[in-house]
């Protein structure tokens, strides 16, 4: 996953993508050795457990600012602060007498360390297995890391009112999502650690198939038969005021960065496009009430 392919970029991700060819040199060198190598500063002692965190630390600060990745960086910070003990965090209390600080290392210095019991060694099978468990999870991960295709693919859902989906001169309207690419005029948004759930679905729909993500259909006959709910989901709502459309499609685009200072960007365009084809046929109504039955889905009415 490059920065311009991450599920919701923001603007500094527009930026950062445009940056020389040595800055990504050094960002994914970067990267690699902080995923890679700084997890075993852990096992090496109390300084680098301290250096671990605060690379960690660091890294996901730099995540955040690069890209909407919802609350992912933000809980990935909380363990790493356990890598700073007592001695570390000793300047944020009050060296006092019979003050917290105080207290804390008499305790410290009472307190005896019992010998590893049951639960001890209970704990340390289940984090063996955690570790197996998360190996085997991030093998697709790493598996799409070393592709070769590394391009951004969106499915962009269009409505009209004509009765003929295939009349040559039927007039297509885009359903724009709150945070995802769509309208290429649109700037990228803020809302980490805010997390748009269907927007972030809608980037993995648009690297699989309508078959593998059943939901989609869903989704465009509740947009068919207008229900709140779901335009509450949506930012723009081309049937707004009108009557509901007739027939909604999937379209599949290749998308990209507009070149700052070029010429797409000076029309202000921030992504440039290109059609794949049909994701999804056209449907209607009608045409889903038998898909919607097969389910057991409530179907869609009309207000």
């Amino acid at each position: 996953m490059t920065i311009q392919t991450q599920p919701v970029p923001n603007p500094i991700a527009y930026f950062m993508h445009r940056s020389p060819g040595w800055f990504h040199q050094f960002e994914t060198l970067f990267n690699h050795f902080i995923e890679l190598v700084v997890p075993f500063f852990i096992f090496m002692g109390r300084r680098m457990c301290v250096v671990h965190g605060i690379l960690q630390i660091l890294f996901q600060v730099l995540l955040i600012i690069s890209g909407n990745l919802s609350f992912l960086n933000w809980l990935t910070i909380v363990p790493s602060i356990a890598c700073f003990d007592d001695r570390c965090l000793a300047f944020l209390f009050s060296p006092r007498h019979g003050g917290v600080k105080e207290r804390v290392l008499q305790l410290q210095d009472s307190s005896q360390k019992p010998p590893p019991g049951l639960g001890c060694h209970i704990r340390r099978v289940v984090n063996i297995s955690f570790g197996l468990l998360i190996a085997y999870l991030s093998v697709p991960v790493v598996i799409n890391l070393l592709s070769s295709r590394q391009e951004r693919t969106e499915v962009i859902l269009q409505g009209t009112s004509s009765p003929d989906p295939n009349d040559p001169a039927a007039v297509w309207q885009e359903f724009d999502f709150k945070c995802k690419p769509g309208d290429l005029w649109r700037q990228p948004c803020f809302i980490s650690p805010y997390h748009y759930r269907l927007d972030w679905l809608m980037w993995f729909a648009a690297f699989q198939t309508y078959e593998q993500n059943e939901w989609i259909i869903h989704l465009a006959g509740k947009l068919l038969a207008q229900e709140e709910e779901a335009l509450s989901l949506m930012a723009t709502n081309p049937f707004a005021g009108k009557d509901p459309p007739r027939w909604i499609r999937g379209e599949h685009f290749k998308y990209k960065f507009s070149r700052p200072g070029g010429a797409h960007a000076a029309e202000g365009k921030w992504w440039i496009r290109k059609r794949i084809g049909p994701y999804f046929p056209p449907v209607n109504l009608r045409g889903l009430r038998k898909f919607y039955e097969d389910r057991n889905w409530p179907y869609p009415v009309r207000d």
